[in-house]
């Protein structure tokens, strides 16, 4: 048995799968105040009657660290960076303390000139003054040499400070700036997600659970805790990531499609090409950081069940704020979700949600029903608007997905797929809108529980060897060793899946959910004078995101 959990900011849904079926799943509201009664008592819910001795492993994904960066709550930090020459310092500097320290290393990982201990010391001093007890340090090569990291991080962590992130350690890419953000956020979400992972043990200890905990990666695979811990950093987006893991695990379709998942704070907005989900080339973009984390292409707008409506010079206007649950159920403002009770869509309190769109209809001269479709019809409105916008944006520039690169590629809409507790209450809508055929699953409102439950582990290593200087580098596997002069492009691709293999195992991977391929590689002579001095090798390789088990099937409906 796999459980599946998906922790929105509105809802906790669960469910229990038993040999690729579905067998329970459960829906809660989310106490962001007390994140270990929600998950107990949801698990406790999920897990009454069944055997959780039978349970394999639980998979899930968390908007934790997403919320954490959104809200602004995250953990200061203290960053040493060292630049080299040519970089202005003002968009590097993201910490809540920069240090800028002399020294570097040059393209190639030959050391130009050392890094200086006073300067290291009055870091620490400056840190310490601040009470910044979490600190990352990025050097502008260290993908190609990661001594200067190394040897500061062993000063920081013998002076006491409990977090330190290596930049070379969360990507082996040469991106500067987008190294230097990702780091820092990766010490930024730490001790955030850090208490997540305490909230969920003792939960799993209280349902007398063993089986290992897995967390949804921005890019639709799995990390074990354990290494989610060591890069948080990863997690972000996770929620997003199981959306899209959920739809593509419940409808099948090669064609270019729009994929929605509808929730109650947010629409989150996906896109396929030929059936595949398309990729950020470069990395996550989060409120004002260019990060370098692998990430599915998604794009949330502040549009879900329960945004706030209010009416604007006579103009009806949704979200993009969540200020409570519906009028319905308590509510300060009406929302969608009492648009869709009125109209018989969804069970609730509907005279509560007359109540609502009555309060409506009065600012618009329309009755409560008329008020009703008219706040579907906007909903529907918003995110065609959006999505027209973003295939724009794609259109204009080459597509990527999980698997490659598509040279001339155009995104053509062929078909929406759509989940989230609104999706039946939406499809009808938004099929006349698109003119598209939009369709749903029958398990829509925890369709990211299933995704989050049925992801594998994936991981992704970037190799570089220099043969004239001996010197192999996989920096997110923190190697750094001499190589035989001799070292081949053959060679290389057979260590680069051996290594990727290994990494993968130590995320938690089984043998037969380890699909290891080589995404790019290049190989080129290094000459010096009129002699080829060595080869210069480079190699990208990725477990490729999958699914453990494929649900599709008779389970499809549409608007």
């Amino acid at each position: 048995m796999i459980v599946g959990l998906d922790m929105g900011g509105t809802n906790i849904d669960a469910v229990l799968i038993d040999n690729g079926k579905i067998i329970n799943s459960v829906k809660n509201p989310t106490d962001r105040n007390d994140l270990f009664q929600s998950i107990w008592t949801t698990l406790t819910e999920l897990l009454q009657d069944f055997d959780t001795s039978k349970i394999q492993r639980i998979n899930l994904s968390t908007t934790v660290c997403t919320n954490a960066i959104v809200e602004n709550t995250t953990s200061p930090v203290g960053l040493i960076i060292q630049s080299g020459p040519g970089l202005p310092h003002d968009f590097l500097a993201f910490g809540d303390e920069n240090v800028f320290i002399s020294g570097y290393i040059d393209h190639r990982g030959t050391e130009v000139e050392p890094w200086k201990k006073e300067e290291i010391d009055n870091a620490v001093r400056l840190f310490r003054e601040k009470n910044l007890d979490c600190c990352a340090v990025v050097t502008k090569f260290s993908p190609r040499n990661p001594k200067h990291e190394t040897d500061i991080r062993d000063i920081l962590e013998k002076e006491g400070f409990s977090t330190v992130t290596m930049g070379h350690t969360v990507s082996g890419k040469l991106n500067f700036p987008r190294r230097v953000a990702t780091s820092f956020l990766n010490s930024a979400v730490f001790k955030t997600f850090e208490e997540f992972s305490s909230n969920i043990k003792k939960s799993l200890e209280q349902e007398n659970i063993k089986a290992p905990v897995y967390i949804l990666k921005a890019d639709g695979g799995t990390m074990n805790i354990k290494s989610a811990k060591e890069k948080p950093v990863e997690t972000i987006l996770s929620g997003p990531a199981a959306s899209c893991t959920g739809i593509n695990a419940l409808l099948e379709t090669n064609q270019d499609a729009i994929l929605l998942d509808v929730g109650g704070t947010t629409t989150d907005i996906f896109f396929l090409a030929d059936g595949i989900p398309l990729f950020e080339p470069l990395g996550i973009k989060i409120e004002n950081y260019n990060t370098l984390v692998r990430s599915i292409y998604s794009v949330s707008i502040g549009l879900g069940g329960d945004s706030s409506i209010s009416v604007n010079d006579g103009k009806l206007k949704i979200g993009p704020r969540r200020e409570g649950p519906a009028y319905s159920y308590g509510g300060p403002k009406p929302t969608p979700t009492d648009a869709m009770i009125v109209l018989g869509i969804i069970q609730g309190e509907k005279q509560k949600a007359i109540e609502a769109m009555e309060t409506l209809g009065k600012k618009l001269n329309l009755s409560s029903i008329d008020a009703a479709k008219l706040v579907l019809e906007t909903m529907a409105e918003m995110i065609k608007v959006k999505v027209d916008e973003l295939l724009t944006e794609i259109n204009s520039k080459p597509v990527y997905t999980i698997k490659e690169l598509l040279y001339g590629k155009k995104i053509e809409p062929k078909v929406i797929n759509i989940i989230g507790a609104p999706a039946k209450a939406l499809a009808p809508t938004l099929e006349k809108k698109f003119n598209l055929p939009c369709y749903y699953p029958k398990n829509y409102a925890v369709a990211n529980a299933i995704g989050a439950a049925l992801a594998k582990p994936t991981t992704e290593i970037n190799m570089l060897v220099d043969t004239a200087k001996g010197i192999m580098t996989v920096p997110e596997l923190e190697i750094y060793q001499n190589v035989d002069r001799k070292f081949s492009l053959e060679l290389a691709r057979k260590k680069a899946i051996e290594l990727l293999k290994e990494s993968a195992r130590s995320l938690g991977a089984k043998e037969d959910e380890i699909e290891a391929e080589i995404v790019e590689e290049s190989c080129f002579n290094m000459v010096r004078g009129f002699y080829t001095s060595g080869q210069n090798i480079r190699i990208k390789a990725q477990i490729k995101p999958g699914l453990i088990y494929n649900l599709r099937g008779d389970n499809i409906d549409q608007g």
